[in-house]
């Protein structure tokens, strides 16, 4: 929390129980989200998945459901109806949510130059992003306020965007920079308002990440598809990227999701503000950054290949 001159308060608040609570977790039928799926039932939470494919959903629940009680719910972020039928079935199931973990999340397709993104690309990657986070907390957080008890809203942002843009990501980075700007306010919202609810802003991080975002383009409306040539760029698989960065000598090691999930799931039971494994190695580009901002220049680029 700030003070009226933006100065810091101190905002100490109690840590949470993951054990017992009713967790929401959207796009996690697959990768990162599955990982925190798997972290929270290991903690004791039941968790609700909310996905968009409905077979890999299924999939996810028999495979997760020995770890505890977890079930699906088909899913499309980007639609009000359907994300107001999520929360009316976690509610109806369990009769409340503690944690919503806003972590669905997609690419432009491809990247390339910003002035060869079409319109649609930008509707898609932000249409999911942005407004499909949006809308969650939109429909989720005045239930989790009405109830009063102890919540958390944790969204997925990136390392791309939300600390520096990898310029030919522009579209995805810009989505990513507004997921980390919105959680931000949110936060400060929940806190001047007295409530028991707080936010984080996750940066999946550790190493290479395994998930489906690389082919987030087979869940693509077809209204939303490309009507020109595009950037002229495809989307990498997650193996064509890492043999490239592997061709090209860089670090391939594999984040292990499931470590990883484990390590979200701690960092919200603390309450943490920002969940990320490695920062270190981005402090050095934000003072960098600062200090170029500070001299009216143009701030340096994020290094991470794409």
């Amino acid at each position: 929390m700030t003070t009226s001159d933006g100065s810091a308060i101190d905002d100490q608040i109690a840590d949470i129980e993951i054990s017992g609570a009713v967790a929401v977790v959207t796009g996690g039928a697959g990768g990162i989200g599955k990982g925190i799926v798997g972290g929270l039932l290991r903690a004791g939470a039941s968790v609700v998945i909310a996905d968009v494919e409905p077979d890999a959903l299924d999939a996810a629940v028999e495979e997760l459901s020995s770890l505890g009680p977890v079930s699906g719910h088909r899913t499309d972020i980007t639609d009000e109806a359907s994300v107001k039928a999520l929360a009316d079935y976690v509610y109806a199931t369990h009769g409340r949510c503690n944690l919503l973990y806003n972590n669905a999340g997609v690419t432009s397709g491809g990247g390339g130059k910003p002035w060869q993104q079409e319109p649609n690309d930008w509707r898609w990657c932000f249409g999911v992003n942005v407004f499909g986070t949006a809308i969650c907390v939109s429909e989720f957080v005045p239930r989790m306020l009405e109830a009063g008890e102890p919540g958390q809203v944790i969204n997925t942002s990136s390392g791309d965007g939300g600390f520096a843009p990898v310029p030919t990501a522009s579209v995805y980075a810009a989505s990513k920079a507004a997921v980390s700007c919105f959680t931000e306010a949110l936060h400060h919202n929940l806190v001047s308002e007295d409530t028991q609810l707080r936010a984080s802003v996750f940066y999946p991080s550790g190493g290479l990440l395994r998930t489906g975002l690389f082919t987030a383009s087979r869940n693509r409306p077809d209204h939303l598809q490309r009507v020109g040539e595009g950037t002229g760029r495809r989307s990498m698989t997650f193996d064509e990227m890492k043999e490239m960065l592997a061709n090209a000598g860089r670090d391939v090691t594999e984040a292990d999701l499931d470590e990883l999930g484990d390590f979200v799931v701690a960092e919200t039971a603390a309450r943490r503000y920002i969940i990320i494994k490695d920062l270190r190695e981005t402090v050095d580009l934000l003072h960098r950054r600062a200090d170029a901002i500070g001299a009216l220049d143009v701030p340096p680029h994020h290094g991470m290949p794409v």
